[in-house]
């Protein structure tokens, strides 16, 4: 066996070295703080300029005398779209497809990002673009008004859909204290009640140049590209950066039962969520091993022996959610015809005690690397993929060349380090069950 898996191993590293090459990358600074990351590659004319800022939905708005507000960062991911000082309103949407490029934003509990991808020749407009939305953004009552309905449509479409209030109800009953306990869109009323004031003051607070990184991947030349970056950004005035003094959360060390109702659903589901270390350390690295053997695809232990054979679920899925502060683990199972919430739960944990008493089969462990070896494949893939990852490691994880290193880490645990991580964090007293129930079922 252990000659099976030295084979395979080599085979593993031969995989890597020859279709994900190491990507290079060079950083500075500029005198306001702004972090910078370039990474060159000419293969194609294409090139992404991104922002992420590091501020989420764990960042609450408001104060303290007139009511912290929830929403605040993902509001702003609409509201800094709405123009600046040199760009009019509606015309930064317009500007990008005129010009041959796409552009996106999304929010997390954690961080703000927002890229576009242009061909290569109109890299300088893509620099314009962010510095206007960092330099002088306008904030008024009528983007207020305009971006607060959009929002509210937003939330209709996704979070007011089947299904779509799950996240919500395990961040409010898996976290006490900590503001991961707010949903990421935020409450609708904290928007309604918030104020200019409020708006200006969180922008001051947070999108600071020496609280973002800026990424240029693609096709390009460092010393141009350097030189366009100053040019555009330097005139961004440093702020004071903003701390963070969360509380922290007591671990939990009895079964928390909760239910509830969505009138949008009519089967019921089962959750199991645990609150886990945040995304940096070496145990959530195998804690997505685990995931990945619970429920990644359909030869996966869970949905091979409760959906697959047993036809005791319509789906199961376990996830590692990554956050900076806390992740949350959770497995999710819908049941098929009248098989019990309970039963499904007894399944789930038979299966994650034999990982907590015995060593994954050596398969199955090859089967893990191999499907880590192809998502480090795919990330890397693109510019806009490796333009992502660059921000991500750098804001969120402190090390911006675990995009060479990542795999090396995921082959560096053991079987032995499944079992004793399962172990550790994944039994019954440690978790929240979660009863979700079509609405129906209340009366």
């Amino acid at each position: 066996m252990m000659i099976k898996k030295s084979i395979f191993l080599l085979f593993l590293s031969f995989c890597v070295t020859a279709f994900a090459q190491k990507v290079e990358f060079e950083e500075f600074d500029l005198e306001n703080g702004l972090h910078v990351i370039m990474h060159q590659d000419n293969s194609a004319p294409v090139v992404v300029t991104s922002v992420m800022y590091n501020v989420g939905g764990k960042d609450l708005g408001g104060t303290e005398e007139n009511g912290y507000r929830t929403g605040f960062a993902h509001f702003f991911e609409h509201l800094l779209f709405e123009g600046s000082e040199n760009i009019d309103r509606g015309e930064f949407m317009k500007i990008i497809p005129a010009n041959g490029g796409r552009f996106n934003a999304n929010t997390s509990q954690d961080r703000t990002y927002y890229y576009e991808v242009f061909p290569s020749n109109k890299l300088e407009l893509g620099l314009w673009l962010e510095s206007e939305r960092m330099l002088h953004p306008v904030i008024d009552q009528v983007g207020v008004d305009t971006q607060n309905e959009v929002v509210k449509e937003e939330k209709r479409q996704r979070y007011d859909a089947p299904y779509g209030k799950l996240l919500e109800v395990i961040g409010e009953n898996l976290y006490d204290k900590h503001p991961y306990k707010y949903p990421n869109i935020g409450y609708m009323e904290d928007l309604d009640a918030s104020t200019l004031e409020e708006f200006y003051a969180y922008f001051d607070k947070w999108y600071t140049p020496n609280n973002a990184v800026l990424i240029v991947a693609g096709d390009i030349e460092y010393d141009e590209t350097k030189e366009l970056i100053t040019k555009y950004f330097s005139e961004v005035k440093e702020r004071p950066k903003p701390e963070r003094n969360f509380p922290e959360e007591e671990p939990i060390t009895e079964t928390k039962k909760v239910t509830a109702y969505d009138d949008k659903i009519q089967i019921p589901a089962v959750i199991a969520a645990y609150r886990l270390p945040g995304q940096s350390s070496r145990e959530a690295f195998v804690l997505d091993m685990i995931s990945t053997y619970l429920s990644g695809g359909k030869s996966s232990v869970l949905y091979k022996k409760i959906v697959d054979e047993q036809k005791q679920a319509l789906s199961v899925s376990a996830i590692n959610l990554k956050q900076v502060d806390y992740n949350i683990f959770a497995i999710f199972a819908l049941p098929q015809g009248d098989v019990e919430l309970e039963t499904l739960l007894a399944e789930v944990d038979e299966e994650i005690a034999k990982m907590q008493n015995e060593l994954i089969s050596e398969r199955d462990y090859e089967k893990l690397l191999n499907k880590f070896e192809s998502r480090f494949v795919s990330s890397n893939s693109s510019v806009e993929g490796i333009a992502s990852s660059l921000a991500t490691y750098y804001m969120l994880y402190g090390d911006v060349d675990l995009i060479n290193t990542q795999l090396d880490l995921y082959n560096s645990i053991t079987r032995e380090e499944i079992r004793e991580v399962a172990k550790k964090y994944l039994s019954p007293n440690q978790r929240v069950e979660i009863k979700y129930l079509p609405q129906n079922e209340a009366n």
